[in-house]
């Protein structure tokens, strides 16, 4: 056997057992999340978590937009800048 193939070899079950581990991560990640979900479903203020949520989520979505889009200022609030800005050159 010579060095080349024996790096293969090794690099080929290095790969085998990285994507056996991955593959027991994400077994374990949804199991536990299963298991998670089954708790939820059993409480008895099921309808009140889930109106909970959506107050929040509904909160989350109001800061975001307001975060990203931004509105304009009022009309009367920019005309009245410019009357400011106006009488402050006039005063001069």
């Amino acid at each position: 056997m010579t060095q080349e193939a024996g790096r293969r070899e090794g690099t080929d079950r290095q790969a085998v057992l990285l994507a056996a581990g991955l593959a027991d991560l994400t077994l374990s990640t949804v199991g536990s999340a299963l298991g998670a979900v089954r708790g939820l479903l059993r409480r008895s203020d099921t309808a009140e978590l889930a109106a909970e949520a959506e107050r929040d989520l509904a909160a989350r979505g109001r800061l975001a937009l307001d975060r990203y889009a931004g509105s304009p200022p009022a009309h009367l609030e920019v005309l009245a800048r410019h009357v400011m800005a106006r009488k402050a050159v006039d005063d001069v």
